[in-house]
Parts: structure tokens; sequence; C-alpha cells
């Protein structure tokens, strides 16, 4: 059957949001072309009968954009659209050890593959802030850590975690579609994974935790994210321009002193050891 598709672009920073929120909306599939750049490309696959115009103002305020962005329409047959789709998702490799990549693409043989799809959840390993964690956790995994990922999406950071060596490894988030989507995207890497919502996280500490969420939310949740984090443990911290992490590093001084541990595109990670 034929579709239509939505080409739009927007800021590199709002694709993530934007994609969840077209889909959300209605579309059946979303690619981001050129997530590194300062402008990304994002293409929606829409059924004929949705209304272009409908569908994107609905995206637009749920993804917080000001207005919806100007947009070029093309019917294409069912066919044309998977071939063009997933030529646009390329793998990613990650420090020494780890690759990222969905599953059409075969991993090299030397390398610890994470396989995800694009859906509904945040978190392909294309976002600097998911890469900027991705390479923490390739560095720091050495094998049977305690791993917990405090706002886990898609699940990626759980399972890369997981497929490094970590022993134990939790997610939390607060929204169902995610927490469905991670342990759907676990059971297809083979990874015992159950996140679940914050209320349901069970007890104890962990040597790593890890949050890629954003500046106000990590600055609220600096208590909890601390208390987890074990003595001697390390936490890090994602979602955050270089110009916030002086505040957000403010609000864990009293357990942990946090550092810019790497930037990416204007995204900081920070870092601490729990006192």
């Amino acid at each position: 059957m034929p579709w239509r598709a939505l080409t739009l672009q927007v800021a590199a920073g709002a694709a993530e949001a934007m994609s969840e929120a077209l889909l959300e909306a209605g579309a059946e599939s979303v690619s981001i072309d050129k997530p590194d750049q300062p402008s990304a490309t994002l293409c929606a696959l829409v059924d004929l009968q949705l209304d272009p115009d409908t569908c994107l103002r609905a995206a637009a305020r749920s993804a917080g954009l000001a207005g919806a962005p100007p947009y070029t329409t093309a019917e294409i047959a069912d066919e044309d659209w998977v071939r063009s789709t997933q030529a646009q998702f390329a793998a990613v490799e990650i420090g020494e050890r780890l690759w990222i990549g969905p599953s059409w693409r075969e991993p090299p043989v030397d390398r610890v593959a994470v396989r995800l799809d694009p859906g509904l959840a945040f978190g392909t390993g294309t976002h600097p802030t998911t890469q900027l964690v991705l390479r923490f956790l390739e560095s720091r995994i050495t094998g049977g850590e305690g791993v917990l990922d405090y706002g886990c999406g898609s699940g990626i950071l759980a399972i890369a975690a997981a497929k490094l060596g970590a022993a134990r490894v939790d997610g939390v988030d607060v929204d169902p579609q995610a927490l469905a989507t991670a342990r759907d995207n676990a059971r297809a890497n083979g990874v015992e994974l159950q996140p679940t919502l914050p209320e349901g996280l069970r007890g104890g500490a962990y040597e790593i935790v890890v949050s890629n969420i954003l500046a106000q939310p990590l600055i609220l949740l600096a208590p909890v994210l601390a208390a987890r984090t074990e003595r001697g443990g390390t936490l890090a911290l994602a979602g955050i321009l270089v110009s916030q992490a002086e505040e957000v590093g403010a609000a864990y001084a009293p357990w942990l002193d946090m550092r810019i541990d790497s930037v990416l595109d204007g995204w900081a990670l920070l870092a601490g050891r729990r006192r």
C-alpha cells in the first residue's frame, strides 16, 4: 500500500523528542538523518488518511516546540520506504569494545553488539548525550559491577552495561511505554532486565549509577541518585549542556564532587565518586 512521507527539519537537540512525538501523533515510523549536525532531518511515514498538519501540530506541542516546522510530502510505496529508512540508520562504534546498531546491520566480530531498532522511546545511540554515557560505561565496566540506569528510556544504557559485563543491572523510568520498550529491547538482546517505575525499584546502592535526562530533573533528583550510589561508587549524569554543568554539579556537592568528564557537541557528561 502507498504511504505519505513527511520530511522536516528541527534542531538536532529536539530530534529525538520530535521523533517520539510524531509516533505518538500517529506516524507509523520515523527516521532521523544527520543527528550529529546542528539541524537534523526527520522523515515520518504516515497513513494517507492522516492529516499532516494536524499530526505535526500535535507532535510539535508534545515535543515542546514553538510551532510546527515546515515540511514537504511525497507518496511512496511501502517497499521503497523500508529501503530508504533502513539506509539512514548507521551503526555507532563506542570506544574499543561497543557497537550499537539496528537489527538489519551486522556488527564486527570483535565488538560487543547492542541491537536497537528505532522505536517509541528515547535512545538509539545517535544523540550526543547517549553517546557520552555509552563511552563512559564502555571505559568503566570491567565485569561484575552493579549498575542503575535512572531514566532508562529505550533501555540502551542498561543493555549496554549488561553486555559489557555488569552483573546486576536495573532500569527506572516514569513512562510505562518506555518500560515496555526497554523490556522488549532487552529480550531482543538476550539481556535480563526488568525496568520499573521509581517506586518499584529494589533496595540497595550501586557501584555505577547513570542518568541521561535533563538538567532540571537531575537537580531535583540529586538526593535520590546520590543515595543510590554506594560509597566509593561512581555517578555519571548526562542531558546537560556545558553551560548548565556548574549548576547541576552544585546540587550534588553534599555527596559527590562532580566534574565534567567529557564533552560532545556542546553537551557535557558529569561524573563523580560518592564520598
